[in-house]
């Protein structure tokens, strides 16, 4: 295979990983803003119905006062059928937007399958977890994005190197791009979990002391959560979001242990989970949490402070290289660079 063409190779190999990411980028914030329409559906319905109601109320007195012997019904009458008429329809998506939502609805009914266990397994499905993507959907549009991959990466590949490249190498041409279009998502969303792992620990001993303020002027356990939500979204941005997903799970019917499970097994952290019992223990017993708080506050500052020595100490050892490789030459041309030039003129003068 020439240069030319193991550059191509590597050209769409990068691109097709750029558009996994930017699909994936597209998907969350699809899923943010399915999740806004979905909700401003459910209030536009609610209301609706408190409406149909209080009409179908004031219909129905009336019909009985002016005439008790009609008996006709009252949710029968023009206003309640008007109302009924005028229910909210989703509207028509069209574009990248309903192309994904399309995708994401043929991946969540092919997960039950087995080929949908096999492609997105539970190590995968805990990753999307990490990722912060909840639903079905993404799991759905990951399964989809790996099944592409795997079949749009080696049909490029054998149209590129069909005419050019000898049948060992194209065979494993294609092997290697059917490997490459499988495992990309999974690269991503295992690069993100990382960091979102590595988030988390940096912005728990914040978390912590936020707590702990809001608790020390007398909001409860579901204010204080609310306001790190609403409020601190900016300074938290992995906590405050796994936080507004625990919130929802527990408006929406689950107690306070079963939404922040998830939290708690996610990320693999001792510390979080330490966080999460104790913010069990208060909102099943109750009590004052000011100074548990404080003294874990404390603990992990001091864990912090001695990972950064850490950190520091492995700097200083690889920064010696560094040194020997960039600082020495120069501090020998500048120390010995005189001397060795008056040598050289005396040897030079002797000779003449």
């Amino acid at each position: 295979m020439q240069p030319t063409q193991l550059l191509a190779l590597a050209l769409v190999v990068a691109a097709a990983a750029l558009l996994l990411l930017a699909g994936l980028l597209i998907a969350r914030l699809a899923a943010a803003r399915r999740s806004v329409r979905t909700l401003a559906h459910a209030l536009d319905e609610r209301a609706l119905q408190s409406a149909v109601a209080a009409t179908a109320r004031v219909d129905q007195s009336a019909v009985k006062a002016s005439n008790a012997a009609n008996g006709s019904n009252a949710s029968h009458s023009p206003n309640a059928s008007a109302l009924r008429g005028v229910a909210p329809h989703g509207t028509r998506r069209d574009g990248i937007e309903g192309l994904l939502e399309r995708c994401a609805d043929a991946g969540s009914r092919w997960l039950d399958t087995s080929i949908g266990r096999q492609v997105v397994a539970q190590e995968d499905r805990r990753l999307l977890e990490q990722c912060g993507f909840v639903d079905v959907r993404a799991r759905g549009l990951f399964l989809i994005a790996r099944i592409v991959g795997a079949i749009v990466l080696p049909l490029v590949v054998a149209a590129l190197g069909h005419a050019q490249v000898d049948r060992p190498r194209y065979v494993l041409a294609v092997i290697v791009a059917f490997v490459c279009g499988v495992m990309a998502p999974k690269l991503v969303l295992r690069r993100r979990a990382a960091a979102r792992c590595s988030a988390v620990v940096d912005e728990l001993p914040m978390l912590v002391d936020l707590l702990r303020l809001l608790q020390g002027v007398g909001l409860s356990l579901d204010q204080s959560l609310q306001v790190v939500v609403n409020d601190f979204g900016g300074v938290l941005p992995v906590l405050s979001s796994e936080l507004e997903i625990a919130q929802r799970q527990f408006a929406a019917g689950r107690t306070r242990e079963q939404s922040l499970s998830r939290l708690a097994s996610s990320f693999q952290n001792e510390d979080l989970r330490a966080v999460v019992r104790l913010l069990i223990q208060v909102d099943r017993h109750g009590g004052a949490v000011q100074e548990p708080l404080k003294q874990f506050g404390d603990r992990l500052r001091e864990t912090r402070r001695a990972m950064l020595r850490e950190r520091i100490g492995r700097m200083a050892v690889k920064m010696t290289g560094v040194m020997v490789l960039t600082l020495l030459p120069a501090l020998m041309i500048v120390t010995a660079g005189p001397g060795v030039l008056s040598v050289s003129h005396s040897l030079k003068a002797m000779h003449r």
